[in-house]
């Protein structure tokens, strides 16, 4: 009985590959493996950038936890809408995230009419990483150092003072848009394709101002190449004792959301995101990589996905109103 038993199991496993294609054998240890070769993160800003900075940190830390190498690509065009549209109709294979922030994923909703992707449904959220806060940075050829003077000569010549942004709808846009209609002056909107660029022509004297994230605008203020006027945020910089928060400088103004995360196209296997999320855990957690995050005023931020999504929902809220309250608006 034993024997006979025994002899059909063997012939049963023997069709196996025939007939079943050995598809549940295969894919349970396809979610065990994960990942087996290199994950590609994608980066919806130029090179430079504060979303490229940090992405190459982590590109550098997570292999030693994934055992995969991370591959980062550029595409910065139209605001971050080609590359988020992208990773919605990406395949959630578990080889390709995106380095979303509240632009994407808070702001471009209320900017564009026909958004290529719903930030709600079209993602899996896999980890938050950091938040930055931003600086109203002035070129030393505009003479402004401080919030006051910044005012004063955007009341004098209106629409004659200048700023760039990394694009229209981005975050350094609609915070000078902030802090614009807070005081009730009018100013020159020069959008560059990047953060990069719109930081150079600053420097170079191009334009006057930028709401600059932290952590670029830091080497060119202690080199004297630029002045950092007033911390976008509710606390001040600690590179920065001296630098006065924006309702220091005296302009009643919400904090500017500056956050990160990394996320995937809807419908990620469950096992791939908490293997990811921990991997991401690790490299925050890692003295060394806290020290280079804090020294560029990168605050690691904790959680997963109800974290993303609280932020999401919350800076939606706010900022959409703001930005139907000023007609600002892409097509």
């Amino acid at each position: 009985m034993f024997s006979c038993t025994r002899r059909a199991l063997i012939s049963i496993v023997g069709a196996a590959p025939a007939t079943l294609g050995l598809t549940l054998p295969l894919a349970a240890f396809a979610q065990q493996a994960w990942p087996t070769r290199s994950i590609k993160l994608v980066v919806p800003q130029a090179p430079g950038s504060g979303s490229d900075v940090i992405s190459r940190i982590l590109g550098d830390q997570l292999p030693q936890y994934l055992k995969q190498s991370i591959v980062i690509e550029n595409n910065p065009a139209a605001n971050g809408l080609v590359a988020m549209g992208a990773i919605a109709k990406a395949p959630p294979d578990g080889y390709t995230f995106i380095m979303a922030g509240v632009s994407t994923m808070a702001f471009n909703p209320a900017l564009y009419k026909d958004l290529p992707y719903n930030p709600a449904k079209d993602f899996t959220y896999v980890a938050p990483v950091v938040d930055t806060p931003f600086v109203l940075l002035t070129s030393n050829r505009s003479g402004i150092k401080t919030l006051a003077q910044f005012i004063e000569q955007a009341r004098t010549k209106p629409g004659g003072l200048s700023y760039s942004s990394a694009g229209l709808g981005n975050s350094t846009h609609i915070a000078i848009e902030m802090i614009a209609s807070i005081a009730g002056v009018k100013l020159l909107h020069v959008p560059y394709k990047g953060s990069a660029g719109a930081l150079t022509a600053v420097l170079s004297g191009e334009v006057d101002a930028m709401a600059s994230a932290v952590a670029s605008a830091l080497p060119h203020v202690q080199t004297g190449r630029a002045n950092a006027v007033a911390v976008l945020s509710n606390t001040r910089v600690p590179q920065w004792p001296q630098v006065p928060t924006i309702k220091e400088a005296g302009l009643n103004a919400p904090d500017m959301p500056g956050w990160y995360a990394i996320v995937g196209p809807a419908g990620l296997n469950p096992s791939v995101v908490a293997t990811f999320n921990v991997a991401m855990q690790q490299v925050m957690s890692d003295p060394g990589v806290r020290a280079k995050l804090l020294e560029l005023s990168l605050q690691p931020i904790a959680g997963g996905e109800p974290e993303i999504r609280r932020r999401a929902a919350s800076d939606l809220a706010v900022w959409s109103e703001f930005i139907r309250k000023n007609n600002i608006r892409i097509e």
